[in-house]
């Protein structure tokens, strides 16, 4: 199919589609970094530098593809919803396949869409596709599922004029699968900017990827290891946990010393993710909805939704699509990866005491052990 992607980032959609054998023509994109990874990787797509003024889609359009801003919608962000300034610009979504209906489009944002403000921005975009003619569906995927080592739940809506989304999004299910426990024989990953409300502790992974800190200063995940050592991962290795080539964004690196590099990767979609759901478009599954029930009046978001037309179904398809190998931090090599500076790891602890949260047996004084040699 022929794709455009909108609010594209460094084009995590546009290269998992392509590995499924779609064609992308169009990529708009305002950040003028995100638009150098694009012009490095995607030379011969048309790159349009700002959604909100695009005129129109390209007439041979088939999807269009849209992981439009979330920092108003994330959890680490100022949780103003769709009224947010960053977020505000989905309306040209909209107006665009007002303008010109595709056939499909696949959209994608953080999971807390589904719970700020009762799921309000999740029903007002499905409400949209909705009034455009467009049946859908929606899923909590977590990108574990597809083996890279991070645990990254994201929102995926799948929305289709005449064709079945829930064969593409929900036909595929690994139900009951398990995540390993924290626990100090594996590398623990977490967020070493944080400590007293959240601290994000993964197994074998590590957390959600972020743009970065309030101020701007990249923040990559820090990593405890077996050793006893406190590391954190080189960008080159922050690319693959999101199924990026490493240096996919090497474009940038003699950019502002290359921090856009981290704040671009954590925005990305996961590449794996989008080439299941460009695959699935190819080749449709077949979904069984036949023990699915409506959505209730007043009741939160599910994890997995859909609708035919007529009334909100609620889906029992897990955040696992797919039985894959799971991915680990193990698998990488993570003693030759830098430590994690004194004063980042001091200010993680001095948190950490401060405040209320669990921490599993022995993990903070492993920190402190740390400390005394770093």
């Amino acid at each position: 199919m022929v794709v455009s992607g909108l609010y594209a980032g460094i084009g995590g959609f546009e290269l998992g589609f392509q590995r499924s054998g779609h064609q992308t023509v169009l990529m708009s994109e305002i950040d003028p970094d995100a638009g150098r990874v694009i012009r490095d990787r995607f030379a011969d797509v048309v790159l349009d530098a700002d959604v909100v003024k695009l005129a129109a889609l390209p007439e041979e359009t088939e999807v269009v593809t849209a992981g439009f801003p979330c920092q108003d919608l994330s959890m680490a962000g100022k949780k103003e919803g769709l009224e947010g300034k960053k977020s505000q610009v989905v309306e040209a979504l909209f107006r665009l396949l007002k303008d010109r209906p595709v056939p499909w489009v696949v959209l994608e944002n953080v999971y807390f869409m589904l719970h700020l403000a009762r799921g309000a921005a999740m029903a007002y975009v499905l409400s949209r596709l909705e009034t455009l003619g467009y049946h859908w569906a929606s899923r909590v995927v977590d990108s574990r599922a597809f083996g890279l080592p991070q645990r990254r739940r994201r929102v995926y809506i799948v929305a289709a004029l005449t064709g079945d989304p829930r064969d593409v999004l929900l036909a595929d299910d690994t139900p009951g699968k398990v995540w390993p426990t924290v626990d100090l024989d594996r590398p623990v990953g977490f967020f070493w900017t944080e400590g007293r409300s959240g601290h994000g502790l993964t197994s074998d992974a590590v957390p959600p990827l972020k743009t970065g800190s309030g101020v701007g200063i990249p923040s990559p995940p820090a990593v405890l290891l077996p050793s006893g050592r406190v590391v954190t991962p080189p960008i080159e290795a922050v690319e693959r946990f999101q199924g990026f080539p490493p240096r996919w964004t090497s474009a940038l690196r003699t950019v502002r010393h290359g921090r856009d590099r981290w704040r671009l990767v954590g925005n990305a979609v996961s590449v794996p993710v989008a080439e299941w759901i460009g695959g699935r478009l190819e080749t449709p599954g077949s979904y069984d909805s036949s023990n699915d029930i409506a959505i209730a009046e007043g009741a939160p978001w599910p994890r997995a939704a859909w609708c035919m037309g007529a009334e909100r179904m609620v889906s029992n398809a897990s955040e696992q699509p797919l039985e894959k190998r799971r991915g680990r931090l193990s698998a990488f090599g993570t003693e030759q990866w830098p430590d994690l500076s004194r004063r980042a790891l001091t200010g993680f602890v001095r948190r950490a005491h401060e405040g209320n949260l669990r921490y599993p047996n022995g993990f903070l004084e492993a920190l402190e052990a740390h400390l005394k040699w770093v």
